[in-house]
């Protein structure tokens, strides 16, 4: 249950490049509103503050199409009668907010229904040491930096024989972060940085038009990949895309491009989320435990790698995150799980959980990838006479309750272990169960995104053609 009391505006002033960076004002109203729960008859309450910052342009053609800004504090208050629970958030208290606010809570907790499943981390599981993780860049690019690195994006891409024009460029800076206070005691905060680019490339015209993109996104400036190569990338893959071919309905391996791998990893993770095992939805539900892979596959969830895109050091419970081997040796090792839904299972938290301020927690990762293995991409080909590298998927067919697997794609033919020509207008499908048996990965695994891995390589799937 939510509520957005109206008062007079408290969070949404200007703030000035050093309040950015400073959470004490979001830290001490969380603990007021903690502390106005308990005086309201709360038995438990936690209490959530979240600041995000963002500016971002988009270029067309050298000129800026769209310039934004927005700025914003949140604030979520979880309070606690018994095992009754309710949620409320607002963005603006003022005078006696706090106080109204807390009393409104629990005024709702009471009437809401039981449920023995909720309550606040276990006291012993909260974090005590917070790692520097890196995740602050302290230089904040300003809209003209922006517009330079996405005219200068746009500008590579145009420059790729045989592009046409453009489909836009962005760039992309912000600033996210969390305060959490429990009743319990517990108090810690994170700010994260991010900033980002894009282009998107455009060849050949009207009904033979192909286009294909690429993006880089990092908490630092200096972990991007520079405009010129995120454009040039976009205009070589559109280019390569140029007079795609059908292929007939067959059976053959198909390969997934690192661009793309990653999505196989969160159809597990998906399948392994605690709150799906509980609710029995999951065609992994009783898989704990069960070799769903090859003994050389391992698939690591890690909140604590150095500026990393997801990274932090405690859940929005305020559990200690930790590097979890969600598969290790190719054997299902655990759910993703917080304290509702272990309690619910029987199990412990892995300090999973994820909320926003109007939400109470549930489990969800942090920065995932599939472990690379030895051979070069060009040797995981190598034996494939005839077969299908993705690049490109369309569409949302994946059935995580019974696993089926269905997807649109377009990428290249593979013949004699090489890439031919581009296909298009594709299906793929298969079992989820025969897609993570067959799993074969090469040795080019880079960290760029939330969820990578390296090229991999499924067999016998079906390729649905003309």
């Amino acid at each position: 249950m939510n509520s957005s009391p109206s008062a007079a505006p408290a969070l949404s002033r200007k703030m000035s490049h050093a309040d950015l960076f400073d959470q004490s004002a979001l830290s001490a109203l969380a603990e007021r509103l903690v502390e106005a729960a308990k005086r309201a008859g709360a038995d438990a309450a936690d209490a959530i503050a979240v600041r995000g910052i963002s500016q971002g342009v988009e270029v067309r053609d050298g000129g800026i199409e769209e310039s934004e800004r927005s700025e914003g504090d949140d604030l979520g208050l979880r309070v606690l009668v018994g095992r009754r629970q309710a949620v409320v958030s607002t963005n603006d208290i003022s005078g006696d907010g706090v106080a109204r606010l807390a009393e409104r809570a629990v005024a709702m907790a009471r009437v809401a229904p039981d449920d023995k499943y909720v309550g606040l981390a276990d006291p012993a599981l909260l974090a005590r040491s917070f790692p520097d993780l890196d995740l602050l860049d302290p230089v904040i690019p300003d809209v003209t930096e922006l517009e330079q690195r996405a005219q200068e994006a746009e500008a590579a891409g145009l420059a790729v024989k045989g592009v046409t024009k453009s489909g836009g460029a962005s760039a992309s800076a912000g600033i996210g972060g969390m305060v959490l206070v429990t009743s319990t005691g517990f108090h810690g905060s994170y700010l994260r940085s991010s900033q980002g680019i894009s282009m998107t490339a455009i060849s050949g015209e009207g009904t033979a038009m192909e286009r294909d993109y690429d993006y880089t996104s990092a908490p630092h400036a200096t972990d991007l990949e520079t405009p010129e190569r995120v454009g040039r990338t976009a205009g070589e893959r559109t280019v390569a895309r140029a007079n795609p071919r059908k292929v007939e309905t067959c059976q053959v391996p198909v390969v997934f491009d690192p661009r793309i791998s990653g999505s196989l990893v969160g159809h597990l993770v998906g399948a392994v989320n605690g709150a799906s095992i509980a609710r029995k939805t999951s065609f992994l539900k009783d898989k704990l435990g069960a070799q769903l892979f090859a003994k050389n596959i391992r698939i690591i969830d890690d909140p604590l790698r150095k500026r990393g895109l997801r990274s932090q050091s405690f859940d929005a419970e305020g559990v200690a995150a930790k590097r979890l081997a969600i598969v290790d040796d190719g054997v299902l090792t655990t759910w993703l799980l917080d304290s509702a839904t272990a309690r619910e299972l029987g199990m412990t938290t892995t300090g999973h959980a994820h909320r926003g301020v109007s939400s109470s927690p549930s489990p969800g990762p942090y920065n995932l990838h599939l472990e690379a293995g030895e051979v070069t991409p060009a040797e995981l080909m190598s034996d494939i006479k005839q077969g299908f590298y993705v690049t490109d998927l369309i569409g949302s067919g994946v059935n995580g309750v019974t696993g089926d697997y269905s997807r649109g794609a377009s990428g290249f033919w593979i013949e004699n272990g090489k890439l031919t020509y581009p296909v298009s207008e594709v299906t793929i499908a298969g079992h989820l169960f025969d897609i993570f048996k067959s799993m074969a990965v090469a040795n080019d695994l880079e960290f760029r995104y939330g969820v990578n891995a390296p090229t991999v390589r499924i067999e016998g799937l079906t390729l649905g053609g003309r």
